[in-house]
């Protein structure tokens, strides 16, 4: 099971084996602890509960704090179950994973929430054209008509209109690994890693090769 949470830091950049400046994306996934491994005989099917940024007690409400101690496990700010087979194992309630399970790991999977771009027109949400601004058009950054009048008198569900854009779950599939730092907890990714900064994020290995 080669999966961590993490949190988006930033981009900087460094410099690759053969010299050559790449732009990447630190993310910072320190120790996690596994809280709980759920199986197919006793649950109907294979996941681990991770926990991410150990907290106190006294921060964390009782029903999850019951649920900690009776697992045995560290309070965690952030806990999320993550999908697995029932073939990986090697996992066990109270394990710490490093980001050293990322050491052969050339591409991963990153889920997180977007950036939320509130209320936005159809050429932000959908990079729709703008209209022309010559000979009094007065239509430039409207989206222009939805449909006919008489018929069919409505418009059909679907249809690319202005609305709430962003502040959704996204995956990112095969980013590459460029390196880890096993001393300070962090993984360099390169590619678009979903999220603002210090926004939470769950990486997982990529088994297509």
């Amino acid at each position: 099971m080669r999966c961590l949470i993490g949190k988006k830091i930033g981009m900087t950049r460094i410099f690759d084996e053969s010299g050559k400046l790449v732009a990447v994306t630190v993310v910072q996934t320190g120790h996690n602890v596994i809280h709980q491994v759920k199986t197919e005989e006793k649950d109907g099917y294979s996941a681990v509960q991770l926990g991410y940024e150990e907290i106190s007690e006294k921060k964390v409400n009782k029903p999850t704090l019951g649920h900690f101690k009776k697992l045995g496990t560290p309070p965690t700010k952030v806990v999320k179950e993550v999908r697995c087979d029932a073939s990986d194992g090697g996992s066990a309630s109270g394990q710490r994973l490093g980001v050293d399970i990322f050491e052969n790991v050339k591409f991963v999977d990153v889920t997180g929430t977007t950036k939320g771009r509130g209320h936005t027109g159809t050429i932000k949400r959908y990079n729709f054209e703008r209209g022309r601004e010559s000979h009094g058009n007065t239509n430039v950054r409207e989206r222009g008509s939805t449909g006919a009048n008489s018929y069919p008198a409505r418009v059909f569900p679907g249809l690319k209109m202005s609305g709430h854009y962003g502040n959704e779950r996204v995956t990112i599939k095969r980013l590459e690994v460029v390196t880890i730092d096993k001393e300070h907890g962090l993984v360099f990714l390169r590619g678009a890693v979903p999220g603002r900064n210090r926004g939470v994020v769950v990486i997982k290995a990529n088994n297509e090769g």
